[in-house]
């Protein structure tokens, strides 16, 4: 929680800051944190000084992706939606592959106590190393533009993204996605339970839907380069606001892999699309604030599905949970289709 706390906070200053100082200086600095965290845990001995460090481990996210979106779409301008996907993809990687490698060194060491979870956090901090220098490498030609900026630059900047309609709508619609990932990881499982499934069959709906993600999400991004953004995110809307309603409804093995599959396909679609529009949206000196204003308001809503779900979950059973998800993310793309109008329904462009 403490560090999605961060990241709710900490996106649209580092945002900011990005554009004030450089996007380079920005990810060095999160790159430090990423080597400097883990090693912290290492010194805790009272519950305050976790809170503290978690904190302190989530400036390092809150600050690098925002700012590495920010940069990619500053380097790639035709291929910026497949280029985004991409750094998503191997953020997901990332993210699935460190429990894995985690579990492994702690039962690997099973007969050194606590030393087990140390190498842990030794292991993380070397991969920051790796980080760090790669950040380095960075060439300084990518934050000239920032050169010479004034606060005063730094505020017109903001103010232009965070008073753009068009921005704040898609930055929506990429939270109600998120609200709908955050309600759908937490309550299909013991949705499932209560269906009669197996802890096997359930870790293969959730695998289902994290591997469609991370293997469309390039491909996906792909297709709005080339044919446009905005039908693609009203669309995508709709498929995943169908496909978490029909959890409420569907029963049997085969309907369950099929909904988890089209639901993490819905997820490529939307989010493969909103970052590149949202980039698209703002102007260079401006990006870092535009995807910090994204980073926070994407953690807000994967932050918030739980949490609403969850109290509807306890008033109404798993099945409205699902329901409030799909209304919420079904009213975002009306809304995005009413500000956008008919191009976001047929303005795919020839490619």
């Amino acid at each position: 929680a403490m560090s999605a706390f961060t990241g709710v906070v900490i996106s649209i200053p580092a945002g900011i800051m990005a554009d004030r100082f450089g996007k380079r200086r920005m990810l060095i600095i999160s790159s430090f944190i990423f080597v400097s965290a883990p090693l912290s845990y290492l010194l805790i001995t009272e519950i305050w000084q976790l809170a503290i460090v978690r904190f302190y481990h989530g400036l390092a996210t809150a600050i690098f992706t925002p700012i590495s979106m920010a940069l990619i779409s500053e380097l790639f301008h035709k291929e910026r939606g497949e280029k985004l996907g991409w750094f998503s993809t191997a953020t997901l990687l990332g993210r699935f592959s460190a429990p894995v490698i985690g579990g492994g060194i702690i039962s690997a060491m099973a007969l050194y106590g606590s030393l087990q979870f140390s190498a842990v956090y030794i292991v993380c901090s070397v991969a920051g190393i790796v980080t760090f220098l790669m950040s380095l490498r960075i060439p300084a030609a990518t934050e000239q533009h920032s050169a010479g900026k004034s606060w005063q630059d730094s505020r017109e900047a903001f103010k232009s993204v965070i008073t753009s309609r068009a921005i704040i709508i898609t930055s929506a619609v990429e939270a109600a996605i998120l609200f709908l990932y955050g309600t759908f990881e937490t309550f299909l499982p013991l949705h499932a339970l209560n269906s009669g499934f197996s802890a096997s069959q359930i870790g293969i709906f959730l695998s289902v839907q994290i591997i469609t993600l991370a293997m469309t999400r390039p491909s996906m991004g792909r297709f709005s380069d080339r044919h446009g953004r905005k039908p693609q995110i009203f669309l995508g809307g709709l498929i995943g606001a169908v496909c978490i309603g029909l959890l409420a409804f569907v029963q049997g093995y085969i309907w369950f892999i099929v909904v988890s599959i089209l639901i993490g396909l819905s997820l490529s679609i939307v989010t493969s699309a909103t970052s590149a529009l949202i980039a698209d949206l703002s102007r260079s000196e401006g990006r870092g604030s535009a995807m910090g204003i994204l980073g926070s308001i994407m953690d807000i809503g994967h932050t918030t599905g739980p949490l609403v779900a969850g109290i509807v979950a306890a008033m109404y059973g798993f099945e409205k949970a699902f329901l409030t998800a799909a209304v919420l993310l079904a009213t975002m793309s009306l809304v995005f289709l009413i500000h956008n109008g008919r191009s976001a329904l047929y303005d795919f462009r020839q490619g």
